[in-house]
């Protein structure tokens, strides 16, 4: 486990990652449960992938056309910590109801 910028590119993609797995599972397991079970909501997380995951790999391929080195990074990162606070919320809210 490192510190340096790409260990923290990595830990954010794999936060991103992780919370989305849990809040399919968390989404799977409670409509299984309660006998109302559509596969439509699978859509739902693909949809995701093509919104969220897709740009923030885009803005890793380029990094090495910023002439600044520093605007990409920090808008990853703010991406990052918005799409990981989106899933916590939605793993809350699904888990209280």
């Amino acid at each position: 486990m490192g510190f340096t910028l790409s260990d923290w590119m990595l830990y954010t993609m794999w936060a991103v990652y992780g919370l989305m797995i849990l809040n399919f599972l968390i989404a799977f397991f409670q409509s299984f449960w309660a006998g109302k079970f559509d596969p439509a909501f699978v859509l739902e997380y693909l949809k995701d992938i093509v919104y969220i995951v897709l740009p923030l790999n885009l803005l890793i391929s380029m990094f090495s056309i910023d002439p600044t080195g520093w605007i990409l990074i920090t808008f990853y990162f703010i991406s990052g910590i918005a799409v990981v606070l989106k899933y916590l919320l939605d793993i809350k809210n699904k888990l209280i109801k």
